[in-house]
Parts: C-alpha cells; sequence; structure tokens
C-alpha cells in the first residue's frame, strides 16, 4: 500500500527508520548485560543478527518491485520475532524480563513498518507459535499458552490497523500538499498570464505613442491659436465678425474633444479587465472603439475602411478584449503597409452573420503572409518585426482571447493580394468545446466562400471591361 509520500522520501525515511533500530538493537545489549549479571555472546550474536536483517531489509527495499517489497518485509517479520525468541530462551526463557515485553513485538513491528503488512502478519504469527510453544515447553498448560498467543495475534491486528491508520493520515497529509502546491501554481500561472496579457498591452500603447503625440499635437496647437484670437478679439475688444468668433469656439470645441476621445480611448484600452465576464454587445460599436483608436496609427499609413452593418446579431465576447484583438490586428495590419506601399495602402473591416455566429474580415493590400510565416504566425514569441515593433505574442494572444470567446481567428492570404484575418465570433454564451465542430466546418465553408467572391468579382471586373 502506498504510503502517499513521494517514493524518494518514503525510502529515505524507511532506510533512517531501519538504521536507527539496528544501531538501538546492538546497544541494547548493555541491558543484557545487567539483566544477566555477565557477558552472553550468544545473545550478542543474535542481536548482531538482527541488525543486520535491518540493514540487508532497508538495501532490499531500496530498489524492490511492489511484489518483492512484500515478500522482503514479510521475511523480515520472521527474522524479527526469531531474534527475539532468540533473547528469550538465551535470556532465560519465561521466566526471562524479555518475555513479559513478548507480546510488544508484533504491535512495534506493525506499527514501525508503515509500507506494507507482510512484516507486522509474519512476527505476529511466528510469535504467537513460538511464544505459546515456549511456554508448554516450561510447563504451562495448553489454555494459558493459547491465551498468550491470543493477546499476540489481537496486539498483532492492533498494530496493523495502527500502520493503516498511520498510513492513511499521511497520505491524506500529502494530498493536501499535493494540492495547495497545485493551487498555488495555478495562481503563479494566472498571474503570469495576466503579466503576459497587461505586457502586450503596453506593447500596444508603446506603438502608438509616437502617433499619439502626433496627433495630439495638432489639436492643442489650434485650440493655442484660437484661444490667442479670442484673447485678441474679446478682451482687446477690437471688433471682429461674430460669424468668425463663433467658429474659432467651434475649432477650439472640436479640439478639446478630440483630446478627450483619444485619451478616453487609451485609458479605456490599457484598463485591466481580466475579471470581466462575456456579454453581449454590438460588434459595430466594438469595431467603431477600435477602429477610432488606430486611426492614430494609420493616419499616414492606409485608408481604413469600416464596413460593420450595425444590424447585425449582438455576439457574446468580452468587449475589451475584443477591442484589444481588433486593434492588435489593424496595428499590425499597419506595421505591413508601412514598408510596402506609398500611401496608397488600404486597411478593410467587414463584417457579415453566418448562422449562429459573425464573421468579421480584417484585410489589408499589404504584401501578405509569406507561406513559412503562415504556418507560425500564432506561435509564441514568433515575430517578423524588430525587437522595437514586435513581442511575438499579440496574435497568440488574440486567439486565445477569440477561443475564449468560443470563436476561431485563423490567417490567410487573399488572391489579390494581401492578408486577410477572420475572426468567427458567437451570437450567444458557448463553451469552446462545445463550438468547436460547428465552427471548423464554419471555417471551411467562409474560406471557401471567400474565394468564390473574389473570382466572381474579377469576372464582373473582367466582364465590363
Amino acid at each position: 500500500m502506498s504510503s502517499g509520500l513521494p517514493s524518494s522520501a518514503s525510502e529515505r525515511l524507511r532506510q533512517r527508520t531501519l538504521a536507527l533500530f539496528a544501531v538501538m538493537v546492538v546497544l541494547l545489549y548493555g541491558v543484557d548485560w545487567l539483566a544477566l549479571g555477565h557477558a552472553s555472546w550468544e545473545m550478542l550474536g543474535v542481536r548482531v543478527i538482527w541488525a543486520l536483517s535491518m540493514v540487508l531489509t532497508a538495501l532490499g527495499m531500496r530498489r524492490a518491485r511492489p511484489l518483492q517489497a512484500r515478500l522482503i518485509s514479510a521475511s523480515y517479520g520472521v527474522v524479527a520475532a526469531l531474534c527475539y525468541l532468540g533473547l528469550v530462551a538465551f535470556g532465560g526463557g519465561t521466566r526471562s524480563g524479555y518475555f513479559s515485553f513478548f507480546p510488544a513485538l508484533p504491535l512495534i513491528v506493525a506499527m514501525a513498518s508503515t509500507e506494507t503488512f507482510g512484516a507486522g502478519l509474519t512476527c505476529g504469527i511466528v510469535s504467537a507459535l513460538g511464544g505459546g510453544s515456549m511456554m508448554l515447553a516450561a510447563g504451562e498448560s495448553l489454555l494459558a499458552a493459547f491465551l498468550w498467543s491470543l493477546v499476540m495475534v489481537v496486539l498483532m491486528f492492533f498494530g496493523m490497523h495502527g500502520g493503516l491508520q498511520f498510513r492513511k493520515v499521511r497520505s491524506a497529509e500529502n494530498e493536501a500538499l499535493l494540492e495547495r502546491s497545485r493551487r498555488e501554481a495555478l495562481e503563479k500561472l494566472a498571474e503570469s498570464e495576466r503579466r503576459r496579457a497587461q505586457s502586450e498591452k503596453l506593447a500596444t500603447i508603446g506603438r502608438l505613442a509616437a502617433s499619439v503625440a502626433h496627433e495630439l499635437n495638432n489639436p492643442i496647437a489650434y485650440v493655442r491659436s484660437n484661444l490667442v484670437f479670442l484673447e485678441r478679439e474679446v478682451l482687446l475688444a477690437a471688433g471682429g465678425s461674430r460669424a468668425e468668433l463663433s467658429e474659432a469656439l467651434r475649432d477650439v470645441n472640436a479640439g478639446v474633444e478630440r483630446i478627450r476621445q483619444i485619451a478616453s480611448d487609451l485609458r479605456n484600452f490599457s484598463h485591466m479587465d481580466e475579471t470581466e465576464e462575456p456579454s453581449r454587445c454590438v460588434l459595430a460599436e466594438v469595431v467603431q472603439d477600435a477602429a477610432r483608436l488606430a486611426s492614430v496609427r494609420l493616419k499616414h499609413v492606409a485608408r481604413l475602411q469600416v464596413e460593420v452593418p450595425s444590424e447585425l446579431p449582438e455576439v457574446h465576447v468580452v468587449r475589451r478584449r475584443l477591442a484589444q484583438v481588433i486593434l492588435n490586428l489593424l496595428v499590425n495590419a499597419g506595421d505591413a503597409l508601412e514598408g510596402h506601399s506609398r500611401g496608397d495602402g488600404e486597411i478593410r473591416v467587414l463584417a457579415r452573420a453566418e448562422g449562429e455566429f459573425v464573421q468579421l474580415l480584417i484585410e489589408d493590400t499589404g504584401p501578405g503572409f509569406p507561406e513559412e510565416v503562415l504556418s507560425r504566425l500564432f506561435e509564441p514569441f514568433f515575430t517578423t518585426k524588430g525587437p522595437e515593433k514586435g513581442t511575438g505574442i499579440g496574435l497568440m494572444l488574440s486567439r486565445e482571447y477569440v477561443e475564449q470567446f468560443g470563436g476561431t481567428l485563423t490567417a490567410a492570404n487573399r488572391e489579390e493580394g494581401g492578408a486577410r484575418l477572420c475572426i468567427l465570433l458567437p451570437t450567444r454564451p458557448s463553451s469552446p468545446a462545445q463550438s468547436a465542430p460547428s465552427l471548423r466546418a464554419l471555417a471551411g465553408s467562409t474560406a471557401a466562400d471567400s474565394q468564390r467572391r473574389t473570382a466572381a468579382s474579377r469576372s464582373a471586373s473582367g466582364a465590363s471591361a
């Protein structure tokens, strides 16, 4: 029976226990000397044999298989009983002081043998038979010998029961320790995931920082210039058209509102949202939030075209996480276009209903994904960007977030050139395991539909030409 301890710890405990007992058995030879009043080499020899049997048992149990361990333990129980019988015989038989302690031997052996029942069982049986026979040989009645042997057997079972309870308690303590370790490991993993997600957010915000600074400078500039104009017109009362004054005030309001909106978007995006649960939300509004924040990055790189009907079914997602996914994909598209277009690049965001899901496509007119990159696109820490632009976990996190909603995120190249990221989002609560089969089928049909639509549009263009 397993002790509930790791095998190495249990083995070390067994070896230390047997080694301690072996030393004690030999040192107690001094008690023999005091009891007999003289040295007894026979009793010393018995104690040495008993100590050697303990050492050999510890060595044999080190690499023994379960069946072998039971046999070794049972053999040790026999040897221990025979050695104690030898001490009793050489110490004066039933008149020896050791005979009074004989019933405690099976109890001690059974309690000490916490791994198997073999040692306690065989020690109890041999002790009962040997002690009963010794009483009969000393002239005791058969009933007295039987009762004495019965006491030995009862104590043996008490010892085995105590050993069993000890093993259960130790196993329960070890399971509690393992459970606590597992819980601590899960908590550390959750904290690591939280920090990883936040680091990706901060990396994305860092990539937007330069564009945000430029975008804020423009409204701040005309706010300041219009304030100077207002100061001149109002405070100095130098005349001036009321229409010009009204236009200046509108410019000030527009600039301040732009600054407020950019700051609000950045604050909302960077806000920790790990505790949020999926809820129903309008996809068009989520895309609008992400597109507005991404516009500061894409303004001088590509045209952003959003075609997401507001009448689409509501999707069941964590709103901020979906906004983070869309923003990350838009910024990635902008990075791809930055080095491969001359300001004429285009990024399109399209959406349509697909049964119980809503399909969201993010396409660009960039170079697309090389084949060797496409197969590794969602691997952690894989990136084709420099260290100042990419961490290699953005797409991996995006896919994880979408799958947590019960959706999928896939990547492909467009036939006409450029990349296409396809997100399928559920319109009702569902676990990833439940929605996986239908999502795989839908993803396949979606890819085929996209190819057909592309071919149809090219045919129409050729016909019109």
